[in-house]
């Protein structure tokens, strides 16, 4: 039986960014930059008045009020083609070109229109004043966006405005999620007098998604050679296969026995956390396995301890791109730990002088779903924790959120 850490370090070591692949700007959300991208044009291309107002020489209007000539209009995607000359206005708006000669902008607001021909300006601008000048944004040539990052809404209009129609990004791994047991059954389907739900796989496809990855159920496995033979051989052409259920050495826990036979070679089975002891991981035919334990917290929790972090490989992200971990205060005492370090269901709340406060769940069976659902955290308990006392601090981990953000 080997430590959380040892797990951990032995599944991201053998584990890689998957290759790149072109995609449209359009379907880029939460994707993964696999190379560095530069602007193909410079933003903006030219000095751009911030208002709609007046084009003027801020010479002429030192002296307020004043009444310039107006000779024509820039419009936004338009422009004017003359040049403007002392004692001259151009009719400007908001991301029109600035004239030559001009050299400030007087937003309309603060101009009176004695006849068609005139503008009289009341209040005087500094040079400069409301012109945004070629390149404030970027410049052609320049680098904005490094690879590695993972591209939210924000990134896809900064990408669009650089004239960037198409990206190199990493492929997003494909996770083929197998169910074991004659004890279980999908949601809907009739339920055996001794059956209950699978949960897991519907459970461990939404963290993939969330995760901004593929899942691919493949369905129920039978307590049978054959039926395990014939589902596994369908994660053949996915980048991940998780199994849930059967990793233990039971009459009915094929998983090792059958897949050995189909070139399942096992790195490490059996680690010391709670929940979650019965976990495999190797590689069957190539493809990375990670046997979870058929508990429904079992297996939910282990996928976010150890199915996460390889994701995030191999999506090209840092390990610890899904994983947010802090320091929180105890409410209530808890006792001392054994050998296996312990991931504890708890909730969050805001102490009377602002501190965060942890209190875990007293039953923490990992069978109960309820009770990691209405969680806000996990509490962990190291190997051989002593006892702790409340208002001492213990570390907790928070559940990740979606990668589709803003």
């Amino acid at each position: 039986m080997i430590s959380v850490q040892e797990a951990r370090q032995r599944i991201l070591s053998s584990l890689s960014a998957l290759p790149p692949e072109q995609i449209f700007l359009s379907s880029a959300l939460g994707r993964v930059l696999a190379e560095d991208v530069s602007a193909r044009c410079t933003q903006p291309p030219v000095a751009v008045s911030a208002m709609d107002g007046y084009a003027v020489r801020a010479a002429d209007t030192a002296t307020v009020p004043a009444d310039l000539t107006v000779i024509g209009e820039a419009p936004a995607g338009g422009g004017f083609n003359g040049v403007v000359n002392p004692g001259e206005a151009v009719r400007i708006f908001t991301g029109g070109p600035v004239p030559e000669g001009a050299d400030a902008v007087v937003m309309q607001e603060d101009t009176e229109r004695p006849d068609k021909k005139s503008v009289r300006i009341k209040l005087a601008p500094h040079e400069g004043k409301f012109i945004r000048p070629a390149g404030l944004d970027f410049s052609e040539g320049e680098t904005l966006l490094r690879a590695g990052k993972t591209l939210n809404a924000r990134d896809i209009a900064l990408l669009a405005a650089m004239n960037v129609p198409w990206l190199m990004v990493r492929q997003r791994p494909t996770v083929a999620i197998l169910a074991t047991g004659d004890e279980v059954v999908m949601p809907g389907e009739p339920l055996g007098p001794s059956q209950i739900i699978s949960s897991n796989s519907l459970g461990l496809a939404a963290t993939v998604e969330a995760l901004g990855c593929r899942a691919q159920i493949l369905g129920i496995a039978r307590d049978t050679p054959e039926s395990l033979r014939q589902m596994a051989t369908a994660a053949a052409s996915a980048d991940f296969l998780v199994t849930t259920g059967g990793a233990s050495v039971g009459d009915h826990d094929l998983i090792q026995f059958v897949l050995g036979d189909e070139g399942l070679k096992v790195d490490f089975w059996k680690i010391a956390m709670r929940p979650g002891k019965p976990l495999i991981f190797g590689q069957l035919a190539g493809t990375p396995m990670l046997g979870l334990p058929g508990n429904p917290v079992s297996s939910m929790v282990c996928s976010l301890v150890f199915l996460a972090p390889a994701l995030a490989v191999l999506a090209g992200k840092s390990p610890d791109a899904f994983e947010r971990r802090g320091r929180a205060k105890l409410s209530v005492d808890i006792p001392e730990n054994d050998h296996r370090e312990e991931m504890l269901r708890a909730t969050l709340q805001k102490g009377s002088n602002g501190d965060l406060l942890v209190t875990p769940y007293k039953k923490q069976d990992s069978s109960m779903l309820s009770k990691l659902s209405n969680a806000d955290c996990l509490l962990v308990r190291p190997a051989n924790a002593p006892a702790s006392r409340a208002g001492e601090e213990v570390e907790i981990v928070f559940f990740p959120s979606s990668d589709l953000s803003l």
